[in-house]
């Protein structure tokens, strides 16, 4: 048992992470909203993972984002987070994508081939390589992909119609990102999540991928090979997906206050959280983060 289950009385609230490095010998860490907004990464986070390097610590960066792992990699190490502060880049695109190449389980091999693309053109990359034929119309798809929003201002009632069309004719959606929202660039857009929720809503069947679902960290905790779950905590700035996949895989949880649960606390970036308020949202979301950092800094 993780101590996220045991924790009580009053939210923990750090200024940063050194008081927490001792305990802990890897990290699997949130990408977005921790590392970096979307479009730059934090210098704040940047310096911490040098001091969690030089500490020993191992770090699997695991993101919901609904592309392939080196993508996401290929754009870290563009924003200057490098190659030697992490062991391992994990997404909910990469473990998408296996499972529609290897058709592990009676789900995937029964889904059939003709798949129907929700999701814009820079996420054709999870196109490439398997053995699907990308149909136009719904009514030839044997299920549907569904990668997100094609445009940052779009709305799930922008899609509406489709879904619509979707659930009534049955087809399995395949989820690569269960987040509901991101914040680029300090701006909010829905993400694939939240197109999954409103089918869920229609009647139609969801297969997720990602946060916070158990499966996804079981291939993160195959990369730190000998580390015991108790040594092992996951941070991230969302209580629905980071807090609780953590809870769910038996790790602790660290809750970065500064991301997408800023404007619900009432800060801004770098700004500590109210510890009424935090507990009020802990509360509300029934999750139970160890400790709480305004940011992922040291």
């Amino acid at each position: 048992m993780s101590r996220t289950d045991t924790t009580d009385g009053p939210p923990t609230i750090l200024d940063g992470f050194a008081p927490l490095a001792a305990r802990y010998d890897a990290l699997i860490c949130d990408l977005w909203g921790v590392l970096h907004d979307g479009v730059v990464a934090f210098p704040h986070a940047l310096d911490c993972l040098a001091k969690l390097h030089e500490a020993g610590l191992r770090i699997v960066v695991l993101s919901n984002a609904p592309r392939r792992a080196a993508e996401v990699e290929a754009r870290m190490n563009e924003m200057g987070i490098e190659q030697r502060f992490y062991d391992k880049v994990q997404s909910s695109g990469e473990d998408t994508w296996q499972h529609l190449a290897t058709r592990p389980d009676a789900f995937y091999r029964g889904l059939g081939r003709r798949c129907f693309h929700f999701g814009p053109d820079r996420d054709h990359g999870m196109r490439e390589g398997l053995d699907l034929d990308f149909v136009e119309r719904l009514q030839e798809a044997d299920f549907v992909l569904n990668t997100g929003a094609h445009m940052a201002e779009d709305t799930t009632e922008t899609y509406g119609g489709e879904l619509e069309k979707a659930a009534g004719l049955g087809l399995p959606m395949i989820c690569a990102n269960p987040d509901l929202e991101v914040i680029r660039g300090g701006k909010r857009e829905i993400c694939a999540g939240a197109l999954a929720a409103r089918y869920e809503a229609l009647g139609g069947p969801v297969r997720y991928h990602g946060k916070p679902h158990r499966s996804i960290y079981e291939s993160c905790f195959e990369a730190l090979p000998g580390v015991p779950k108790e040594r092992i905590a996951a941070v991230g700035d969302s209580l629905r997906t980071d807090i609780a996949g953590a809870q769910a895989s038996g790790i602790d949880g660290i809750l970065v206050a500064g991301g997408i649960h800023a404007e619900a606390l009432g800060i801004t970036e770098g700004e500590t959280p109210d510890p009424t308020r935090l507990a009020r949202l802990f509360a509300a979301d029934e999750q139970r983060p160890v400790a709480t950092l305004p940011v992922f800094r040291w």
